[in-house]
């Protein structure tokens, strides 16, 4: 079957692909953002924004905007189009927040870490916990003789206060849509679970959007927290993960799983943040802590390297956590 498509051309070169006499439409997903989908969608009884990752086959190597739409028209009449959702304005501004507040967290480990090698070559090692109050101390009384050291120190210590100060100030500009509709009643449910702050739990909740799309085995694959695999006939060969999908995500998980090690104890931060909550929501994060920490026994017990341990943890972490907060 031919199936008809007409090229429409946007300003930014993108493509909108038309299956004729349907009333139906596929554009390509891009960088220009939740502005340029809504403008796209006006006028279409229905359109659909495709995942560019999933439209061209790696062997392609000839690219035009009517190819590009004819292949899109045709996937779309087949129902081989993998949709995007397009967020709403008020949670992209809500990504961009906790995703500058990432950027500042990298910046402020990158300083430290400029920081305490420039120490550690001239010999000045801190034994103690680093990067406490105690610690900054004895950053503060470092002495150079004048001359390009105390200029490098000065400006590594510098640039890290700086860095610190806008995490911090970040921190503080996250709080408080945390505790406001539309995420406040997620983000309550997940920090009842053990490793999953409010920042966290809010991280989650804007970088997956609607988490009624997922079921709890999808979310693993979505993020890249399953394994690689390269098998043929009788041969199966399973790789790294395959670290897929939201990055951000993935890192804050796999953060949370760490928590895991331990048993399960009544701390009194975990308590402050499940007061209040409903017994149904307490049940279920304590029941998700002890099985959680069961898989890392298991695992463990099985002679695992950590590090596949808190992947593995992680993975299923995902889905305890699309139990809270899909839970009524």
């Amino acid at each position: 079957m031919v199936v008809a498509a007409a090229a429409g051309y946007r300003g930014d070169g993108g493509v909108v692909a038309d299956v004729a006499g349907t009333g139906s439409g596929c554009v390509r997903g891009g960088a220009d953002g939740v502005p340029a989908c809504a403008g796209v969608c006006r006028g279409w009884d229905q359109l659909c924004v495709a995942a560019p990752s999933r439209i061209r086959a790696a062997a392609d190597r000839v690219k035009t905007d009517r190819r590009d739409a004819e292949r899109l028209a045709r996937l779309l009449r087949l129902g081989e189009i993998t949709p995007v959702r397009i967020p709403s304005l008020e949670e992209e501004a809500a990504r961009d927040l906790v995703r500058a507040r990432e950027d500042a967290r990298g910046d402020l480990m990158r300083s430290r870490h400029r920081l305490s090698k420039l120490l550690l070559r001239h010999g000045l090692v801190y034994d103690a916990t680093a990067w406490t109050r105690t610690h900054d101390a004895w950053l503060r009384r470092q002495r150079f003789d004048g001359g390009p050291l105390a200029i490098v120190f000065d400006e590594c210590y510098g640039r890290m206060l700086d860095a610190k100060s806008r995490r911090d100030a970040l921190d503080t500009a996250i709080a408080e849509p945390a505790v406001t509709p539309p995420y406040v009643d997620v983000v309550s449910r997940l920090v009842c679970l053990r490793g999953v702050s409010a920042l966290t739990a809010f991280a989650l909740t804007v970088e997956l959007g609607d988490w009624h799309r997922f079921r709890p085995g999808s979310l693993g694959p979505f993020l890249g927290l399953t394994p690689s695999e390269h098998s043929s006939g009788e041969r199966r060969r399973q790789g790294a993960i395959t670290k897929t999908g939201n990055s951000h995500v993935r890192r804050l998980l796999i953060e949370a799983a760490w928590h895991q090690r331990s048993p399960s104890r009544r701390s009194v931060t975990l308590e402050c943040r499940r007061d209040g909550k409903p017994l149904a929501v307490q049940a279920q994060a304590e029941a998700s802590a002890r099985r959680l920490h069961r898989r890392w026994q298991a695992l463990e017990a099985r002679g695992k390297p950590r590090t596949i341990i808190v992947v593995a943890v992680a993975r299923e972490l995902a889905g305890h956590c699309w139990a809270l907060a899909t839970m009524e």
